[in-house]
């Protein structure tokens, strides 16, 4: 059986006191270990920001990439090996802004991956400039009068792509955190885990008091459809008074990007004999 220590590094976080990303990191670790899934088994791959730290402080399987490419380096990661569980922590700014077109092009291709996003609404690793999820009039460093730009909305973003499962966390509620974990561990497909992770240094407007005001459970509402995805979408549009954590919609089902390529139906890259997979004439080069 996986247990907490397990996980345990060597390795101390140097995250701020009170930064959001604790909640995330812990219940990253918990839920795999309600799943049983152990250190050797999965694969977390992270880009660059304080949330992309994560690997260095869990002993598993890591793979640091550049700012906004962890998801092509995990696609690569799951067509080798599909055996492992791939798991992907990163922030709205990697994911968002850099990594923007690989986040589209891994929903539609429904990669069978964890994507986690902690989303701060901010750029805490360089010290507070604004984010594609800060709202607009959103005042740092940057933005001295408001940034004059729209948020990126990424439940809506995942809905409209097609994401076969798309949810929303709270890095302030570690039990809900560890379910939706679950969840999206146990789903076949590509999985969204947006987490609101208040950032205690520079965001000085979505805080933990900010989000414990507002925030309300999806599945908390006895006639809400995860498989209705318009009323999913309309859900993922609510901001303000009311904001909705949860999972938004599930679909179960649908063929994931290995299911649909050939040469992987029978078993993964790292299981097959080199010689199936190259030419004479690479083989002669490289070999």
């Amino acid at each position: 059986m996986a247990e907490l220590k397990d996980y345990l590094s060597p390795n101390k976080p140097t995250w701020c006191p009170g930064c959001g990303n604790f909640g995330i990191w812990n219940a990253l670790k918990n839920a795999l270990v309600n799943r049983n899934i152990k250190p050797h088994e999965i694969l977390i791959v992270s880009g660059i920001g304080c949330g992309s730290k994560l690997p260095d402080y869990t002993r598993a399987n890591g793979l640091m990439t550049l700012h906004g490419r962890p998801l092509p380096a995990a696609t690569g990661a799951y067509l080798a090996n599909h055996d492992l569980k791939i798991i992907l922590t990163h922030g709205d700014g990697d994911g968002f802004s850099m990594g923007g077109n690989h986040f589209i092009h891994a929903i539609r291709r429904n990669i069978d991956v964890v994507d986690i996003y902690q989303d701060n609404k901010v750029y805490g690793l360089t010290k507070g400039q604004y984010s594609p999820t800060s709202e607009k009039g959103f005042v740092s460093k940057t933005s001295q009068r408001g940034s004059i730009e729209e948020s990126v909305k990424p439940i809506s973003l995942a809905l409209g792509q097609g994401a076969t499962f798309v949810s929303r966390g709270f890095a302030g509620d570690i039990d809900h955190l560890v379910w939706l974990i679950e969840q999206a561990l146990d789903h076949r497909g590509y999985s969204l885990v947006d987490v609101f992770q208040p950032c205690v240094s520079f965001n000085k407007v979505n805080t933990y008091q900010f989000y414990q005001q507002r925030i309300y459970k999806l599945q908390d509402e006895e006639d809400y459809d995860i498989t209705n995805r318009e009323l999913a979408f309309k859900k993922s549009l609510e901001w303000g008074d009311r904001i909705p954590i949860g999972i938004f919609y599930k679909e179960e089902g649908k063929p994931t990007y290995a299911d649909e390529l050939v040469p992987l139906k029978e078993k993964p890259l790292v299981k097959q004999e080199l010689g199936a997979l190259i030419s004479e004439s690479l083989k002669s080069e490289f070999m």
